[in-house]
Parts: C-alpha cells; sequence; structure tokens
C-alpha cells in the first residue's frame, strides 16, 4: 500500500490494493487561503498557494507529504488568498511558477523575484511532467483569471472557484469531469441581511465576484453525468454562508447519483481523494 502518492514511481497511485490515476486534496479554502494538492504519483503540483509558506508547508505535512517533492506551483489569479506563499515556496525550493503573463504583472509586488516563470494562456493547453492541463477564463475582479482542468490517462478533474458567473465556457470546459472543485460562496439573503458594507455585498454578487449555492446547484445541474465522482465546495464565506446551507442547496443536484458531495474548508486540510 502507497500511503503517500508522491513515492509511487509508477504511472499510477497504488493504495489499498486499488489503482487510480489522481491523487487531489484541499489544503484549505476561503478568503484567508486557498491551495490544493494535485498528484499522479509521480508529480505533484499546487494549484495556488494562499497561505503563508511555513503553514502551506504544515498542511502538506499533516498529509505525509513533502513540499520539496512538489514539481511546481499553478497560480489561477493574483489576489493574496491564492498568491501568499507562492514567491517564497518558490524560492525555497526552486520551483517554476506557471502563471499568466497580466497575472503575473499584476502579482509582481506580492510574488517578490522569482528565478522560474512559466507563462501559460488561457486556452492554451500545457503539461508539467505528464499533468495535462488546461487554463480557461473566468469571471472575476483579476487582471487574468483562469480556472482549469487537469487530465491524467483519461481521467479529468475541473477546478473552478473565484467566478461571478457561469458562462458556456466555463460549463464546457467542466463537462466530463470526474472531480470538481467549485465555489458555494454565499447565501443571497445572508449576504444581502450581513454586515458587509454595500458596496462589498454588490461585488461579491456582481458579474465578476462569487457564485452563491444556487449558482453552484445550477453549474452542477449543468454538467452533471454518471462518471462523476466527487464534488467539493470551496470559498465558503465564514460570513454569508454556513456549511449545512451549501450542502443542503448544492446536495439537490446530486439527488439520485452516487457522485460524494464534501466541503473544503479555511482552517485544515481535506481529505486526499483518490480518482
Amino acid at each position: 500500500m502507497v500511503k503517500n502518492p508522491e513515492k509511487s514511481k509508477t504511472e499510477k497511485i497504488r493504495k489499498d490494493s486499488h489503482v487510480y490515476d489522481i491523487a487531489v486534496c484541499s489544503l484549505g479554502s476561503g478568503s484567508s487561503g486557498n491551495a490544493t494538492y494535485i498528484s499522479d504519483g509521480t508529480t505533484s503540483v499546487l494549484l495556488d498557494g494562499g497561505f503563508s509558506g511555513i503553514e502551506i508547508e504544515k498542511r502538506m505535512k499533516s498529509l505525509g507529504l513533502l513540499t520539496e517533492n512538489l514539481k511546481a506551483i499553478v497560480v489561477t489569479h493574483e489576489h493574496s488568498d491564492h498568491i501568499k506563499g507562492v514567491g517564497i515556496l518558490s524560492r525555497r525550493y526552486n520551483l517554476p511558477v506557471y502563471i499568466s503573463k497580466k497575472t503575473h504583472m499584476a502579482a509582481s509586488d506580492k510574488l517578490g523575484k522569482l528565478e522560474n516563470v512559466c507563462y501559460f494562456k488561457c486556452g492554451s493547453e500545457f503539461n508539467i511532467d505528464g499533468l495535462q492541463l488546461h487554463p480557461f477564463p473566468i469571471s472575476h475582479d483579476a487582471a487574468d483569471p483562469a480556472g482549469f482542468t487537469i487530465r491524467k490517462n483519461g481521467t479529468k478533474l475541473g477546478i473552478a472557484t473565484d467566478l461571478g458567473i457561469v458562462t458556456a465556457l466555463v460549463k464546457e470546459h467542466l463537462k466530463g469531469s470526474s472531480f470538481v472543485l467549485i465555489e458555494a460562496n454565499h447565501d443571497p439573503d445572508m449576504l444581502i441581511k450581513g454586515p458587509y458594507p454595500w458596496h462589498l455585498k454588490q461585488r461579491i454578487k456582481g458579474r465578476c465576484g462569487h457564485l452563491s449555492n444556487e449558482d453552484s446547484k445550477k453549474l452542477l445541474k449543468a454538467i452533471l453525468h454518471k462518471k462523476l465522482d466527487h464534488v467539493i465546495l470551496g470559498h465558503l464565506s465564514m460570513e454569508n454562508n454556513m456549511p449545512e446551507k451549501a450542502l443542503s442547496v448544492v446536495g439537490e443536484a446530486l439527488s439520485g447519483t452516487k457522485a460524494k458531495l464534501s466541503l473544503a474548508v479555511q482552517n485544515k486540510c481535506g481529505k486526499m481523494i483518490y480518482l
């Protein structure tokens, strides 16, 4: 049994007598930090690094993972809750940072000097040692925000958080995914009645803000298929949502299916999911 997917030297991950293509785990998700670990057993990457370098190391260690075994960090956009630890980890472990040029320009003061930068463009697939990543544009108040699909041996992951609307392009890219991480940021009533100033409420529910529970439910209904195995809801607002609300509303889309639904929370790692 391979407890740590990074220890496998094969093209597939072996765990509990089963063989898998990809392992994925949320290291945490919310307005204070976002990071997702993805591995095919040989190549391991972080999608975003929105916690401090020390905190990311701590969270990976809690899963039995070594930060020095990472091959790269991939950045979705420049907001601090997605890039806080990227620069320090890149310098500490000599990790390449995959980022769009516009995002790099917008984030340069927060990232510091990076020795190894690999630019990608939304719409153009790229490869990191066998992992196929395809960035696609999403609607958010950032310079060049991206969602991602990641493929290995025909298994597909879809990740799209921090988006104000679900476009046809987003649905098209997420279709066929065995796993999706999408945001269920807020409950509209809680947002309107909550403590945020009006301009911030307008931003969150606007076209370049964040998806509500109901928006996420509609998205899931649009991309639902028989082989969808697991859905994680991320970027839940601590002030404008509740876990039970998110699970209840979005869970309606999965009624009658075998797909599992869980939450990515802010203060701790989720479970490793094998696909």
